[in-house]
Formats: structure tokens, C-alpha cells, sequence
């Protein structure tokens, strides 16, 4: 693991601002915007495809995302093929040695002729993620997508595309996706199940046998000319049958202790071998489901997003490089052998007077504010939330709904705790310091209902989980006074699951009583309340439709709203002002007069998912934002 975080942060420190700040930062024109250089480095794969002895990898979160042509035999990344649309790549196939690359938001197909060294795009489709592809014998490739969950075929010979529909009605997402001379095979989610379809016919049939019905997912799939194996979340499962006889199948569960998804799978040989998710894991066992064996953790909690075969050894893309298993595991960074490390979509970002804390895939940097020096942060997952207590900085992590602790100095975050109960991203983080607890909401796994409140001490270390919080909606935004959690919610719960309710809600929670007190629709149509912050006496919030409101907690009435921002963001009460931001531009409120003037504009933050986040320096004289995707600190002066 010391070669790889060694590397994580010598790349983000390569990035390092050279911009000094200002010493006399209280004397500065309120506004003044001072670049620290990009946010957050990183390199994360989404796919690979091997032609010949090139691997050619996918990324994810770059603009422009990239394939890079690694070349096994130079031991190198020799090339890159820019990819101009979408904010990531999740799906690659191969047929002959044209490799094809499906983005997502947008969703489009490309083509990389590997002999010409060209990229065309092929097509363009009204989903938002094209989450897996596969090639038939004959050259057709198969797109599964997401919202709806539905199968596409594009034809080379005639470059056209063909709606194949959803495989399982009703279901958002066909997350894996194989095919052979007969079969298009697709793995559903929400709501589980491995649909077979007629390649002639278009006549469909569900593989999946009924006392698997409730699991979660497909999620990810192998063939072979006999075999047909998936991987089955939250269970931790892979499902082994032969083609021939589909009930002939084996279940085989993954070993590690709190293991829930099996991300990737390959079948070579007559071996099935399947990665694990949270432990890292890969396993293998016989094509008949026997002789299940761990073969290793190549890196603990990273995600392995492609298994493939090539000479005789298994690789494993995962983070920004790739492991070989041939009897022994072998990890080698494709960084370090030249693909492109740059600025991500970052997800989070919070300041503890000190450093920045930068939360983007599988870690954070950290900005040294002194130096301008950075550094980075491995973790094996998103971390979407951050918070200092006494002087540790807490980290909410998708996926698991995992908090981490990080001292400052020290190379790794500890994890504290994985909420289970079905939770999958936290939401916010908040302190109370009365009852000396941390609060972090968290939205549930996809399909599932209920988002959850869970409370930790780390005086007691003890970690209580409380589902519902708000019943069928996923609390967003969290602080805290006296032993109460004011709660501003988001009607989605678990994604790809149709919201039951159409209007976020303010709720206060009893940190003592263990008990949701009220709870009220603050602002008609808000999908979520983005933001909440506490002044004097009153409430304020941030709604998703840009308005922000003034809530009097004791008689549970909105007083005043304003319109601000073209959408939700943060906000912070800092005294008689109050600040917020929409991703594009700075607001300050004039609390007495409820009335905003823009302080900043032309930001244009690049943020993971379009969520704009925002960060209040302790010393309350800056904030910290991001204009495209470089973090900068901008100048506030609450009492001038």
C-alpha cells in the first residue's frame, strides 16, 4: 500500500498552488477570490479493454476524460485518446481491435480504432449513464443504461441504433451487460434479476431463480461458451450456472467478513474469479461453484471496476492502476507509467483554519494553507462530507456509509464505523455540543427506502443508527443547538426508487430522547433543503429551488424567503450576514434587511453531480469554493 499513496500524494502535490496567501487577510476587499491551484488530482478508472499486449483504460472525472494505451510489453502508457463528452467512462467492450467507450452525462458511444489511431463518436442517447457494453461474435455492441433501465444495440455494419426497451419493466438500471452468438444477457437492478434475450426473436427470460428475487442487483456479469456467471449485491453473492441448464446453478458467497457487492467478475478457464466490495477482496472458485479461495486483498476497500484475462494472468483495474494475478499479486500504477493525472470533479471540501480538506474518488487533498503545499489523503471510497471536533476531522465516505477519522500528519484516516442498515452516502456531518455527539445523515443504497440519522461519540465510541429519520425521505443537511438536529431533507431515497413524497421537509431531532420532535414543508415544490445554518435564534436554510428562508424554531413557521441562487447550495450565518453560493455565484444576506448582494460570480464550479458545496475558513474571513475545478479562497468580512 506505501507505493500507492506515495504516489497519490506526490500527484497532488505536483499540483500544489504556488499562490501565497495573504497575511492580513481581514484587510481584504470582501470578494477578492485567490486561486490555490486545482482542487483535487486523480486518475480514477472506470474500464479497460485489452487488444493485443495494449490496455487500453478508461477514466473517470477527468475533462476530457481519456483512454490510455497501456503498452505491457514497453511497460508503459504510450498514448491517450481524448473522449470530449461525459463526465466519466464506466463502459468499454472490444471487438477486433477496435475498442468502444460509453460515457455518461452525457451518454455516448465512441469508437477507437486502434490500427488508425482514431476516435469517432457513433452515437448519442437520451440516458444519463451507459453503465456497461458488451460485443456479440458478430460485432453488435449492446449499451445497459440507467433512468430508465433500458438495452441498446448498435450496428456497426449499418452505424445505426436500435431501442431493445427495459429487459425488466419498471427496473432503472441494467448495470451489466453480456452477449454470445444467441443471447444478449442483462443484470438488473433495483430490484434483481439476469434477464436472457433472443438475439432473432427479442423473446426474453429471466435466469435468476425465485428465492433469489430479493436481492438487490446484477451488477456485474462473465460469460464463457458454456457459463454464465454474475455477480449479486447486497449479499455478496456470485450466481454460477451452465448455459445449457440454468437451474443447474451454485450460489456462492463472498468470505470476508461485511463483504455486500460483488463488482466484477471473469470467468477464464475453468475458473470463476470475482472482486469484493468493501474488504477489496479477489476470490476465485471451479466453474461448479466449488473450492471458493480469497486470493488476496490487492488494496484494502478499493473498488476492482474489470476483471480481465490476458496471457494467462488475471488484471484487475481498480483506482488509478492495475493488479496481476498470476499465483501472486502484483500491483503497478499506470500513473507512475504516464497516464494522465489531472483536476477531478471534486465532491466536497472543508477548511480546518489550517488545510483544505478536498473529498473527490478515493481520497482527499489536502491543502496546507502555510506552504500551499498538498498532499493526498487515500481512502477507499467518496468522501461527500467533512467536519473537525477537537482537532480530528471526520469524513463521511460513500460507499457503506462509512465515517473515518484523520489527525492531521497522519498518512491514512482511520474508519471509525459503516452505518449498515441498508445506508450507502452520507449526506452532511454536525456536531452537538451538549450531548458531545457527531451526527451524520445518510441517504439509503439504491432501491431501498429510508434514509437514516446515525449518531457517534467519540468520547463513548459509541455508534447508534436511527432509520427512519424522516419517514420516506433522506435527510440532506444537519446542525445542531442544545441537544437538537434541525434536519432538512431530500424527497429521493434510495436511487432508481420513485419518490412517494413531493416536498422536502425541516425536522428537529431530540439528541437526548432519541426522537424526531416536528417536522414541516418549509418551501412549496424543494426537492431537497441543501443547506441549513443557525443564527441567533432563528433558522436558516438554503432550498434546492435557490430560495432561502428564515425559520422561527419556536412557533415552526417560516417568517421570511428570498430568492437567491439559481439553485441550493451552503450557507453560513456568520453574525448579522449571512453567506451562500450556488456553484456560479456568492451571495451575501443582510439578515436584518433579508436582502442579498452577489459578492463573487463567474465561479462555473465544476462539482461531482452538479452539487455545489461551500466551506467557512474557522477564522470566518474566508470561504472556500471552486471555480471550475481549482479551489479558491474567497475574502468575506461579515462585519464591515
Amino acid at each position: 500500500m506505501i507505493p500507492r499513496r506515495r504516489f497519490l500524494q506526490l500527484a497532488a502535490a505536483t499540483s500544489a498552488a504556488v499562490a501565497v496567501l495573504p497575511e492580513t487577510a481581514h484587510a481584504e476587499t470582501e470578494g477578492t477570490i485567490t486561486d490555490l491551484g486545482p482542487a483535487s488530482v486523480a486518475s480514477p478508472l472506470g474500464n479497460g479493454e485489452f487488444v493485443g499486449d495494449v490496455l487500453y483504460a478508461g477514466s473517470r472525472g477527468l475533462s476530457p476524460n481519456v483512454v490510455g494505451a497501456y503498452d505491457l510489453t514497453a511497460d508503459r502508457v504510450t498514448r491517450h485518446f481524448d473522449i470530449p463528452t461525459g463526465i466519466g467512462i464506466w463502459a468499454m467492450c472490444k471487438h477486433g481491435t477496435d475498442v468502444y467507450v460509453g460515457t455518461h452525462a452525457p451518454s455516448d458511444l465512441y469508437r477507437i480504432d486502434t490500427v488508425a489511431g482514431t476516435v469517432t463518436r457513433l452515437a448519442s442517447l437520451p440516458d444519463h449513464f451507459v453503465w456497461s457494453m458488451a460485443a456479440a461474435p458478430d460485432g453488435k455492441v449492446y449499451l445497459g443504461t440507467s433512468e430508465p433501465g433500458r438495452l441498446v444495440e448498435y450496428d456497426p455494419a449499418t452505424g445505426t441504433t436500435r431501442d431493445l426497451g427495459q429487459p425488466a419493466p419498471g427496473e432503472a438500471y441494467v448495470r451489466a451487460v453480456q452477449a454470445d452468438e444467441k443471447y444478449v444477457y442483462a443484470g438488473i437492478g433495483t430490484h434483481a434479476h439476469l434477464i436472457a434475450i433472443d438475439r432473432a426473436t427479442g423473446d426474453k427470460r429471466d435466469l435468476l431463480p425465485a428465492e433469489l428475487a430479493t436481492r438487490d442487483w446484477v451488477s456485474s456479469m462473465s460469460v464463457s461458451d458454456t457459463h454464465v456467471a454474475g455477480g449479486m449485491n447486497s449479499l455478496a453473492e456470485l450466481i454460477v450456472f451452465p448455459k445449457a441448464d440454468p437451474s443447474a446453478y451454485k450460489v456462492v458467497k463472498a468470505s470476508a467478513a461485511g463483504e455486500k457487492y460483488i463488482v466484477s467478475v471473469l470467468i477464464t478457464g475453468d475458473w470463476v474469479y470475482f472482486a469484493g466490495r468493501p474488504s477489496g477482496t479477489l476470490y476465485r472458485c471451479r466453474l461448479d461453484g466449488g473450492g471458493l479461495e480469497a486470493v488476496g486483498v490487492p488494496f484494502p476497500e478499493a473498488a476492482t471496476v474489470r476483471l480481465l484475462e490476458h496471457g494467462g494472468k488475471v488484471y484487475g483495474l481498480q483506482d488509478n492502476g492495475v493488479f496481476v494475478y498470476d499465483g501472486t499479486l502484483e500491483y503497478r500504477n499506470l500513473v507512475q507509467r504516464g497516464f494522465k493525472a489531472t483536476p477531478e470533479e471534486p465532491m466536497s471540501v472543508h477548511s480546518d483554519g489550517e488545510r483544505v480538506y478536498v473529498g473527490g474518488k478515493s481520497g482527499a487533498d489536502i491543502h496546507d494553507l502555510a506552504t500551499g503545499k498538498v498532499t493526498r489523503l487515500p481512502i477507499g471510497g467518496e468522501p461527500k462530507t467533512m467536519i473537525t471536533v477537537k482537532g480530528v476531522t471526520y469524513l463521511g465516505v460513500y460507499t457503506q456509509a462509512a465515517l473515518y477519522s484523520h489527525r492531521p500528519g497522519d498518512p491514512d484516516a482511520e474508519l471509525v464505523k459503516r452505518t449498515g442498515n441498508e445506508q450507502d452516502r452520507p449526506r452532511d456531518l454536525a456536531y452537538d455540543a451538549r450531548t458531545g455527539l457527531i451526527v451524520m445523515p445518510t441517504q439509503p443504497e439504491p432501491g431501498h427506502i429510508n434514509g437514516a440519522l446515525s449518531l457517534y461519540s467519540p468520547r463513548r465510541g459509541a455508534y447508534d443508527t436511527y432509520r427512519p429519520a424522516v419517514e420516506r425521505q433522506t435527510v440532506y443537511t444537519v446542525v445542531t443547538r442544545h441537544g437538537t438536529a434541525y434536519l432538512g431533507t431530500l424527497i429521493q431515497e434510495g436511487l432508481g426508487l420513485p419518490p412517494v413524497t413531493t416536498t422536502a421537509r425541516l425536522a428537529a431531532f431530540d439528541l437526548v430522547a432519541r426522537k424526531l420532535l416536528w417536522q414541516v414543508e418549509p418551501v412549496p415544490g424543494a426537492r431537497h433543503i441543501s443547506s441549513l445554518s443557525l443564527g441567533h435564534t432563528l433558522l436558516y436554510g438554503m432550498a434546492s429551488t435557490g430560495d432561502v428562508f428564515e425559520f422561527d424554531p419556536v412557533r415552526r413557521q417560516v417568517t421570511r424567503m428570498l430568492k437567491v441562487g439559481a439553485k441550493g447550495g451552503e450557507i453560513f450565518v456568520v453574525g448579522r450576514v449571512a453567506y451562500c453560493g450556488d456553484g456560479d455565484r456568492i451571495y451575501r444576506l443582510d439578515l436584518e434587511t433579508f436582502t442579498a448582494e452577489t459578492i463573487a460570480a463567474g465561479l462555473a464550479g465544476q462539482w461531482f453531480g452538479g452539487e455545489p458545496k461551500l466551506a467557512l475558513d474557522p477564522s470566518r474571513r474566508a470561504l472556500y469554493a471552486v471555480k471550475a475545478r481549482n479551489l479558491v479562497r474567497v475574502a468575506i468580512n461579515p462585519a464591515g
